[in-house]
């Protein structure tokens, strides 16, 4: 079922859709490192720095659990490798296929600032499906691939901001009670 899905995306190809997945993937670098710069401009500000700390520890967490734990546990073959027929736009990744890390970096980084800013999230949120769509038109991830890297992404940003918040709340009763 992988393959077919993947097939039918590949009759999608065309110059402008080709040169616009290009414009994303170079946009997101080859490690999602948009996502750092996202959250260190965050952080600049004080109204969304809680925000940006929080899409840097989901980007943390999704770098070690899925690209460097789960990538190598899994052990999947990427599409591009059992098929060597379809002609690629990147350079073919050395990389195992599952979890893909350039969709939970997107979905870790919508979700924590979903979970901030209800209306600047859900437009993030947009973008990451346009990454875990780009991600199977370059032919590199299955599409299981990217599910799996969306929902790891979103559970590893929720459980980054509730553990966030709890902090900060015990932070502030322990200076109410120092106030005290």
């Amino acid at each position: 079922m992988d393959f077919s899905i993947l097939y039918t995306i590949q009759n999608l190809r065309n110059p402008v859709l080709d040169s616009f997945i290009l414009m994303l993937t170079n946009i997101m670098g080859s490690y999602g490192q948009i996502w750092i710069i996202v959250g260190i401009v965050l952080c600049f500000f004080r109204k969304t720095r809680s925000c940006g700390v929080a899409v840097l520890m989901s980007y943390a967490l999704v770098f070690l659990v899925g690209q460097f734990g789960l990538k190598d546990l899994i052990a999947r073959a990427r599409p591009c490798h059992l098929d060597q027929a379809v002609e690629l736009l990147v350079k073919r990744p050395s990389s195992y296929s599952c979890p893909s890390t350039h969709t939970a970096w997107a979905f870790a980084a919508a979700t924590s600032i979903l979970l901030y800013f209800r209306k600047s999230g859900i437009f993030v949120m947009i973008a990451a499906a346009l990454i875990g769509f780009s991600r199977l038109y370059l032919f590199v991830h299955f599409p299981t691939d990217v599910l799996f890297g969306a929902v790891l992404g979103i559970a590893l940003a929720f459980i980054t901001v509730k553990v966030q918040q709890s902090v900060m709340r015990q932070l502030e009763v322990r200076r109410m009670n120092q106030k005290q």
